[in-house]
């Protein structure tokens, strides 16, 4: 088995000691820390996505090997700013104001992380303002959105709204999630894409930053 293998198969087990020992073993070798990032961890971060979608591993395993993962990341980041290696694109998120709720949005920044997208967590309780404002400041592609409330959902209407104002609409992507959404919702307010679960929001994601 290729050490590739290894560390992608120690991610998906959420063996942080060994996902640290193959990466550093890895680089030894003279393996690039592109390689390392696309075909170990991101490869290993891809299954425990499928699996998730497919209702084979947990929240609790997910978190796990996102832990896994980052500390595989920390090892290589230096080298792959070194060598001009991009994220595949840039994503700011964060729950809608009013509304306290994190499991899900984080669950969400762990599988976009997962996919090679640079996240930017604005955390919960978040201004339609400020979800735009930090998409023109930081360049991002795409906006997700979250929400656990049905009191809160119709805020994601005054990040549309917001965009529009500010004149980046037609730039940046909205993308909608949590429990009270909808497609229909989606439509009535115009974002770009509504996915169900944290899988498909990251898969959906990769697509929208093309």
């Amino acid at each position: 088995m290729s050490i590739l293998n290894e560390i992608s198969l120690a991610l998906q087990k959420g063996n942080r000691k060994s996902v640290t020992e193959l990466v550093n073993k890895a680089l030894a070798e003279g393996i690039l820390a592109a390689d390392i990032l696309d075909n170990g961890l991101l490869a290993g971060m891809n299954e425990i996505g499928e699996k998730f979608k497919n209702n084979e591993v947990y929240v609790p395993e997910v978190l796990i090997s996102a832990r896994a993962m980052k500390a595989g990341v920390e090892i290589i980041k230096p080298l792959l700013i070194e060598g001009g290696v991009q994220a595949k694109g840039k994503v700011c998120i964060g729950t809608v104001q009013g509304d306290l709720h994190d499991i899900g949005k984080n669950l969400v920044k762990m599988m976009l992380e997962g996919k090679g997208l640079e996240v930017i967590d604005l955390g919960t309780d978040v201004a339609p303002e400020k979800f735009v404002q930090t998409a023109i400041d930081e360049n991002c592609q795409v906006i997700c959105c979250s929400a656990l409330l049905t009191t809160t959902m119709e805020v994601m209407a005054e990040v549309v709204k917001c965009a529009e104002e500010r004149g980046i609409r037609d730039k940046v992507k909205i993308m909608i999630g949590g429990a009270p959404i909808t497609e229909e919702f989606r439509e009535k307010i115009g974002a770009d894409c509504y996915t169900k679960d944290a899988a498909s929001a990251a898969n959906a994601a990769v697509e929208l930053c093309k």
